[in-house]
């Protein structure tokens, strides 16, 4: 791999990983592995009608200044932690929840920062800053993606580590939530670069993890290979294979089936099944745009064409692209793999990523990173179901904005719970040194993810409340109940 020196902080926002733009941003998070293609049909899928369409006029051939990646955009966005804890505070207020209580899980127990060396393929030195943060224990060891990125911040840390106890919780997973990452463009390191800067930020954190204090994953800009990285330093660390420290691996070295498409598939899963119940829509007629195609965007992409959804338009870092007859996930990531970019993509128009968001499809998923739907852009959106596939992407006030037009918001910790779920699976399996066939794992996500909605939809019918504040009551009532049975410290 050719190296390319540029300083980290000037790089373009990467939306994928391997979440991936993440997706995620998790667990659907912790979904970052680049997620393998195969070869599709020179043509489209081209079903006949379409429930909504728009009109594009279409570039015949871009140039190559359309095709080159965009410059970065400085994007203003507001404290991921301030909406954590404004959706906490909103949600502690509805459960008539004790003050010092709520005070208690609003803030993380842990946290780490560490700065260190690594020596480049030039024999030159460069700093790097990484986090690790665990947010709460009272369910069992925390749980959550390594990120890299140039905008990973102690204040990302915090709140996706908080959004992970939430999700865990609401899953039933022995788990609290964890995140953490280094501020780096992996793309802009050699593969050797990439593994001494991984393995010193493990060693750095070392004290942090273990399969049963802290269990870490992939999220945006790592994947199973990196996982493998820190599985590896942290065994030669302890002197004998720990498979169970980290979760996302490779099958080779303790890892999961279906753990790269989980998040994906379980977003599609979560998506079915509301449409079904709440808006009597089967997936086959609705018409479907995806903010983000790393790991969870174009599973999600996958998992919703192959039953039936018109995937229309599909977007990246760079821009978007558009085709009301639908698109061809699996030729599209083709396409994407081989040039960096949906951009450019022979058959299909071209959008901005602004333009996407506000298409009038039946359901958008936004799987990028967090804080993209906002007040700002919420009275444009068009979609009747936003399916969080990121963590974070609505704040609150988007919330209430989009709660007053009707549109139904499926939450990050319900929606994209898909990757934790078989995360928790990949641990039980490392730990018992027995691993499970994918068609079992694919059977008891489906049944976790299922099981939890209906809880979820249980709540709103007696309350009346929302989609998201019914999973998080549930969710903190969980942790709730723990740190009540378990009592305080000493």
């Amino acid at each position: 791999m050719t190296k390319r020196r540029h300083n980290a902080n000037s790089a373009a926002r990467e939306a994928s990983g391997s979440n991936d733009q993440s997706a995620s941003r998790s667990e659907a998070d912790e979904n970052n592995a680049s997620a393998s293609s195969s070869a599709a049909s020179d043509s489209p899928s081209t079903p006949a009608g379409s429930a909504s369409k728009r009109h594009v006029t279409p570039k015949s051939h871009p140039t190559e200044t359309e095709l080159a990646p965009a410059p970065p955009h400085p994007v203003q966005r507001a404290s991921a932690f301030s909406v954590a804890q404004e959706q906490l505070n909103r949600v502690a207020k509805a459960m008539d929840l004790d003050d010092d209580l709520r005070a208690h899980l609003s803030m993380p127990r842990r946290e780490l920062i560490v700065h260190f060396p690594v020596e480049m393929d030039d024999g030159s030195l460069r700093n790097f800053t990484g986090f690790r943060v665990h947010h709460n224990t009272a369910l069992g060891p925390t749980k959550g993606g390594i990120r890299y990125h140039p905008d990973v911040s102690l204040d990302e840390s915090r709140a996706l580590a908080m959004w992970m106890t939430w999700k865990c919780a609401l899953m039933n997973l022995p788990y609290g939530g964890a995140k953490g990452g280094v501020i780096v463009n992996p793309k802009e390191l050699s593969e050797r670069e990439l593994q001494a800067m991984t393995r010193r930020y493990t060693s750095e954190i070392s004290l942090f993890i273990g399969p049963e204090m802290d269990i870490p994953a992939p999220d945006v800009g790592t994947d199973a290979r990196v996982m493998a990285w820190v599985m590896d330093t942290y065994s030669m660390n302890r002197g004998y294979s720990v498979p169970a420290v980290t979760t996302g691996k490779p099958l080779a070295v303790g890892g999961s089936a279906g753990r790269e498409y989980a998040t994906g598939l379980g977003i599609t899963y979560v998506t079915r099944a509301m449409l079904r119940r709440r808006m009597g829509l089967h997936i086959e007629d609705a018409t479907v745009a995806i903010q983000g195609f790393g790991n969870v965007g174009s599973w999600a992409a996958r998992a919703m064409h192959e039953r039936g959804a018109k995937v229309v338009a599909v977007s990246d870092v760079n821009g978007a692209v558009y085709d009301e007859r639908g698109l061809d996930p699996r030729h599209l990531k083709s396409f994407a793999e081989e040039t960096g970019s949906v951009v450019g993509y022979p058959r299909a128009d071209s959008l901005t990523n602004e333009e996407l968001l506000e298409l009038k499809v039946d359901v958008l998923i936004p799987a990028a990173l967090e804080g993209q739907i906002t007040r700002e852009n919420a009275d444009k959106i068009n979609a009747r179901v936003i399916a969080e596939g990121a963590n974070g992407p609505t704040t609150p006030e988007a919330d209430r904005i989009l709660e007053d037009k009707g549109v139904l918001i499926i939450p990050d910790i319900l929606c994209n719970a898909g990757g934790v779920v078989v995360s928790y699976f990949e641990w039980v399996q490392d730990l018992q040194a027995f691993s499970w066939d994918e068609s079992e794992i694919r059977l008891q996500m489906k049944r976790k993810l299922l099981d939890n909605l209906d809880d979820v939809l249980a709540i709103t019918l007696q309350t009346g409340q929302d989609l998201r504040t019914a999973a998080y009551t549930i969710a903190i009532q969980r942790i709730v109940d723990a740190v009540k049975y378990r009592g305080i410290y000493p």
